[in-house]
């Protein structure tokens, strides 16, 4: 037999198609709301002229989604990277019923509820250091924006209107909206079409070697009389390929934001709740950011919500008898009640179920069964941290393709940019687990 050739050329053979037929829903067969709704929706990240058709889910449990066709599939991403408790959870449902039973949602303008102040309180309690004032918004990247502005009105209500720009990152990406893409990779990331309506800040190498950390302080000393804060991703840059760095990495932050007098603020939204290998990333360099963002997992991936902490000099900056002063922001939805009843039962979770021992079984696992791709065509590296697993390739010619061919095994992967990547329930079962780390390597091992 041949060896095998790199399975993401272009070109691919009849069996190859024929799996992508085989995965691709059938009109003829789907329910109403599908073949209805379909025409009407704009769906993320998709060239819609020629991305295959979506799948039609109908339910889900644990690490498993079912379609409307009788098919089940092994989520290998957990709603991108959400459900770290698996789907369905019967805490979490049962913490929903009871309180859309009680009080669904209520305005977060001069009222307050208790599940909000429940959750500001555990969340408050369990990062590190004196982060202790929570800013409930419904999106990782309102978060992220909300993090920005209190970073650049400390420095106006500080009376430093010239600080107000940011340093972030070469692979770094903080979300979708106008605001957060002015600080994500402006090259190599999916914002580079706005580059000319964006706000201009400062992209710097990440401090990782000699040269990396020369370019990252001549910036620093070139630009610290404008910036405010420093803005990353610890130990994962998540959109932006997967790219793992070391605990070092934040301390040299830490300290270079102490030096300078800049905030630190450290993006977790991905990397919170354990799936670094410790409940939050930043934990593993022993260092307390001085605004922290999270979302994702923040409800076990059950409902939207988002919180931006901040420590107390941060929060005191905003303190005056100046109306101006204060933080003018109020999303319509903020600390929802059904939302943060989720949350509080995810911690739930955490403080009763044993998920960090969970994630270092995943993260042996990927280490074991992931380290064969090493060797196949086309593989430029593998990888993993905590429960994330990644292979990542030379180059992906046809991510929507490589996308039916996974399907065609059964599983939900989504390959993006370069890389092929696991971020599964921390509750999958270890068979669903190998069902996932066996498909990328026949996937990967198949000729086209």
């Amino acid at each position: 037999m041949s060896a095998p050739q790199n399975p993401l050329a272009a070109s691919r053979t009849a069996s190859s198609q024929q799996s992508e037929l085989a995965a691709a829903p059938s009109s003829a067969s789907m329910p109403d709301w599908y073949t209805q709704g379909l025409p009407h929706i704009w769906l993320p990240y998709s060239q819609m002229k020629t991305a295959p058709a979506p799948l039609a889910a109908r339910s889900t449990h644990n690490a498993r989604i079912q379609l409307t066709d009788g098919r089940e599939l092994v989520d290998g991403v957990a709603a991108w990277w959400t459900a770290c408790h698996g789907y369905n959870h019967p805490h979490i449902r049962a913490a929903i019923e009871a309180q859309l039973a009680t009080m669904p949602h209520v305005m977060f303008g001069g009222m307050v509820h208790e599940p909000a102040l429940k959750l500001a309180s555990r969340l408050c309690a369990l990062l590190p250091g004196d982060l202790d004032r929570v800013f409930f918004t419904d999106s990782g990247s309102v978060a992220v924006e909300v993090a920005m502005k209190m970073a650049i009105q400390y420095r106006l209500n500080k009376g430093e209107p010239k600080r107000t720009k940011m340093l972030a990152f070469k692979g770094g990406y903080h979300g979708d909206t106008l605001a957060t893409m002015s600080v994500c990779d402006p090259e190599e990331g999916m914002h580079h079409l706005y580059g000319d309506v964006l706000a201009n800040h400062i992209i710097a190498p990440l401090p990782q070697d000699e040269a990396s950390e020369a370019e990252f302080f001549r910036l620093l000393e070139t630009h610290a009389h404008e910036l405010t804060a420093i803005i990353t991703e610890p130990l994962v840059q998540g959109a932006g390929g997967m790219l793992f760095h070391s605990p070092d990495v934040l301390r040299t932050l830490r300290t270079a934001a102490d030096r300078y007098g800049l905030l630190l603020i450290l993006d977790e939204i991905f990397t919170g709740f354990g799936r670094t290998g410790t409940m939050f990333a930043c934990e593993q360099a022993e260092i307390v950011p001085d605004i922290i963002t999270l979302s994702k997992a923040l409800t076990g991936g059950t409902m939207a919500l988002a919180a931006t902490i901040a420590r107390p000099h941060v929060f005191e900056a905003f303190l005056s008898d100046n109306p101006e002063h204060a933080l003018m922001h109020g999303p319509t939805f903020m600390a929802n009640a059904l939302a943060c009843a989720c949350a509080n039962a995810s911690l739930d979770l955490f403080e009763t179920e044993p998920r960090l021992e969970q994630v270092a079984a995943i993260n042996a696992h990927l280490t074991r069964e992931l380290e064969r791709c090493r060797t196949l065509p086309g593989v430029k590296d593998v990888r993993v941290l905590g429960a994330i697993g990644v292979v990542e390739l030379e180059k992906i010619a046809n991510p929507d393709a490589l996308r039916q061919r996974f399907i065609a095994e059964n599983v939900w992967i989504r390959p993006f940019r370069s890389i092929v990547y696991l971020t599964p329930a921390f509750t999958i079962p270890p068979e669903d687990l190998t069902a996932l780390t066996d498909a990328i390597y026949r996937v990967l091992s198949t000729e086209n």
